[in-house]
């Protein structure tokens, strides 16, 4: 008896039909009529950048159709041209916040449909664009940015542009739908096939990370695809460990969905790095799942087929083996915030920017000192797979300037945020993802302030606890790497995570299951109060739990 092969998912048919992504954006940014697009375009906008979101507070008045626009931006280098860019169409069209994602690129939020055209034509003017940053597709790529973590951040970072130039789709709809502003002749275009890609694209979204040891800050073993730098004693970048299979989506009550960390594969030599890459991409291409898109990451190819399967598969598409994988060692995974010497002599600031919202209020004006400064001094900004901002090349005659422009804005850059929000991360969730079960970024300030608080009662106040909160469970903000993890369960209610590591290295455990927010303090009191008395010297609370609550983790 044969069994019949399971049908794709609608994803695949749309792809397969429409190859080029074109859709019909084009008819619907030209109807003044229509403020939303198709259920079947909002699946091509993606691979422009772009989700279609509604106003969650505003439901009960009816459905208010806005938009959220992410950047592509290599490493998160942002030149002062395309900061000042971002920093005006955040406040022409957007809600006049812009933010930092996790995966060092951009958001606008609160577009509406009027604005996109000239929203996504000036990008492109200021030699920028969105393609590919979301959509079945490698994402973002994100690399390490900070000037004083290692002499091999200029050469990683060109590998990672490089790797983000070579991973793009070559569709030529992006430019003609939001440059030319012209509409495609869909029938000429069925044929069209990507040479990378092929027709349908990849089964899901596709990430990849570089990372420079001892420093974890791109969360490397989060990302489909890994390269972890390896230098020699001259300063010289010589190669990389390969790391593949990471993801953090996951669905409640669905065995076949967790997060993963990736596998470390091996070592190759720097000039092969664009044929691994491409050979890992078309990998999942060609093996990932496209009968269930909760099932179709590249994380579930590596734990369905074997580590040594994907490698020697790797192996066949990029001619040569892998040698065993160098010595590495991640130690941390944190930003540094205020005035830090770089290697030249110059200096860097660091910014800390609880959940990436870079705004101002009526005490501080964030968004107005960064582009005072971008604008008046003509400085490169960096982001952060944390959220945060770093301000690169300062002259040491320049520091004092800079420090008044922030003082005169209200922004402190000594002692920056709490001991718990300098470590923090968060999604947007409500109001504007459309996938939210639970507040996250507008929760995160009060649930800090309850654990402070808690904290000092106990008697340990000064312990940083790497605390990540997500309003859903397709860990956005990477929840289940941190000591202490918050996923959205229902309204008000959360999954606890405890275990992870600050070299996040380690997966997280669930702890609680449907917690409510009124009672997460109590709930974990005994559990702090257990590591405050029972802690080995300077141990930290993800390793207390791993040692305590789950003794059979891996303790690395």
């Amino acid at each position: 008896m044969t069994t019949e092969p399971k049908k794709v998912t609608k994803n695949e048919v749309l792809k397969e039909n429409c190859p080029t992504l074109a859709g019909t954006i084009s008819q619907t940014l030209r109807d003044p009529e229509l403020d939303r697009f198709s259920e079947d375009d909002i699946q091509f906008l993606k691979f422009h950048g772009i989700y279609q979101q509604d106003d969650r507070d505003l439901r009960k008045q009816g459905k208010k159709f806005m938009f959220m626009i992410r950047g592509r931006i290599p490493g998160g280098v942002v030149s002062p041209d395309l900061y000042l860019t971002y920093d005006r169409l955040a406040s022409e069209h957007g809600n006049n916040t812009l933010r930092v994602t996790t995966r060092q690129s951009f958001q606008f939020h609160g577009v509406v449909k009027s604005g996109l055209g000239p929203l996504m034509k000036t990008i492109n003017e200021a030699l920028s664009d969105t393609l590919a940053a979301c959509g079945d597709v490698n994402r973002n790529v994100m690399a390490p940015v900070t000037p004083t973590a290692s002499p091999l951040v200029p050469q990683v970072y060109d590998d990672a542009d490089l790797v983000s130039r070579e991973l793009l789709p070559t569709t030529t709809a992006y430019h003609q739908i939001w440059v030319e502003g012209v509409q495609l002749n869909l029938e000429e275009q069925k044929d069209f096939e990507d040479p990378l890609y092929g027709k349908t694209y990849l089964p899901r979204k596709f990430k990849t990370a570089f990372v420079i040891p001892p420093l974890n800050d791109t969360d490397i073993f989060t990302n489909c695809l890994g390269f972890i730098a390896i230098g020699n004693d001259a300063g010289e970048l010589t190669g990389y460990n390969l790391v593949c299979g990471g993801g953090m989506g996951m669905t409640h009550n669905n065995p076949k969905t967790f997060p993963r960390v990736g596998d470390v594969i091996g070592y190759f030599s720097r000039e092969k790095i664009i044929d691994v890459a491409k050979a890992v991409l078309t990998v999942h291409r060609d093996f990932g799942d496209r009968t269930d898109r909760k099932h179709a990451r590249l994380k579930y190819v590596l734990e369905d087929m074997g580590v040594e399967w994907f490698r020697g598969e790797v192996e066949k598409r990029t001619g040569f083996k892998f040698e065993a994988a160098r010595p590495f060692h991640f130690d941390h995974q944190n930003d540094l915030y205020g005035w830090h010497k770089q290697h030249d002599g110059n200096f860097f600031l660091g910014l800390h920017v609880l959940s990436g919202r870079i705004k101002d209020t009526d005490n501080v004006k964030l968004k107005s000192a960064i582009r005072e400064v971008v604008e008046k001094y003509r400085l490169h900004v960096l982001l952060t797979p944390s959220q945060n901002v770093l301000i690169p090349n300062i002259e040491p005659a320049l520091k004092d300037e800079v420090t008044a422009v922030f003082t005169n804005h209200g922004v402190a850059l000594e002692n920056q945020g709490s001991h718990l929000g300098r470590t923090a991360m968060s999604c947007p969730a409500l109001p504007t993802c459309g996938l939210a079960l639970a507040e996250s970024e507008r929760y995160l300030p009060e649930l800090l302030g309850g654990f402070e608080n808690l904290l000092d009662d106990l008697s340990i106040g000064s312990q940083e606890i790497i605390i990540r909160m997500t309003g859903c469970p397709n860990g956005c903000a990477r929840p289940y790497m941190a000591e202490l993890g918050f996923v959205g369960r229902g309204p008000g209610k959360y999954n606890v995570y405890v275990g992870g590591n600050r070299a996040s290295t380690r997966l997280a455990r669930l702890y609680r299951d449907g917690v409510k927010s009124a009672e997460v303090l109590d709930d974990l009191k005994p559990l702090l109060t257990r590591y405050r008395d029972e802690r080995q010297d300077n141990e930290d609370f993800g390793d207390f739990c791993a040692r305590v609550v789950f003794p059979d983790l891996e303790q690395n």
